[in-house]
């Protein structure tokens, strides 16, 4: 690996073999940008847990669709308990990236519709990664903290959790609302448990009420009872 070029791996396994040591590495500033919790599942966190630096700052910047993710609203509070700043994009990154000490930037490339093996260029060249952390600090800016965030009204909903919240506000049940939605039972509980997470509501009562102020449509369904 150069230290002025650019690496292509294949895989996130690759890039944690060959580049590994470089996250381990990290003392004074570790970025992360991220649109899931999938992108970096091992890589992102790896050197940051093996390199406890006195100092060290650790920002990520995720999409607001990890609220949605199961588990995810419970991973960001352990990141924020852990010292980790935490932000949530006003929608989904058009980028993701990692950037280590001023000295590394990692940049995922987009999702294949045909699901091959995602890329990962890494990158070392001072002035590219100077231009990868200009943009982070700019989407960071832009973005919300986690404590805000969660006090905010729900942010960008894609159509199928909009429809989920739809059936919410209306009562349907289980049953009717995934044959009207057209999914199978369990994927429709799977995507109200996530809801009901990000919601912070404790019964469905409470997410129907929650889904007809957010959706603000002026529907006329009733909320669930």
């Amino acid at each position: 690996m150069t230290t002025t070029g650019i690496v292509t791996l294949r895989g996130e396994a690759e890039l944690v073999r060959r580049a590994g040591a470089l996250f381990d590495g990290v003392r004074r500033e570790f970025l992360c940008v991220a649109g899931d919790l999938d992108t970096w599942s091992a890589a992102a966190a790896s050197g940051v847990r093996r390199s406890p630096a006195p100092g060290l700052v650790v920002r990520k910047l995720y999409g607001p669709g990890v609220f949605l993710a199961p588990g995810g609203p419970e991973l960001l509070d352990r990141l924020a308990a852990a010292g980790a700043e935490v932000r949530i994009s006003p929608a989904p990154p058009t980028h993701e990236a990692i950037v280590v000490d001023r000295r590394l930037a990692v940049l995922a490339a987009p999702r294949s519709t045909a699901g091959g093996v995602r890329t990962y260029s890494v990158i070392q060249g001072p002035d590219v990664v100077a231009g990868v952390r200009a943009l982070f600090d700019a989407a960071w800016e832009t973005s919300t903290g986690l404590a805000a965030y969660r006090r905010a009204p729900f942010p960008l909903l894609g159509e199928d959790e909009r429809a989920v919240l739809r059936s919410l506000a209306a009562g349907h049940t289980d049953a009717t609302a995934s044959r009207l939605l057209g999914v199978s039972l369990r994927t429709y509980r799977r995507r109200v448990a996530s809801l009901m997470t990000a919601l912070d509501a404790r019964s469905r009562f409470q997410a129907g009420l929650r889904a007809r102020e957010i959706l603000g449509d002026g529907s006329t369904e009733t909320a669930c009872t």
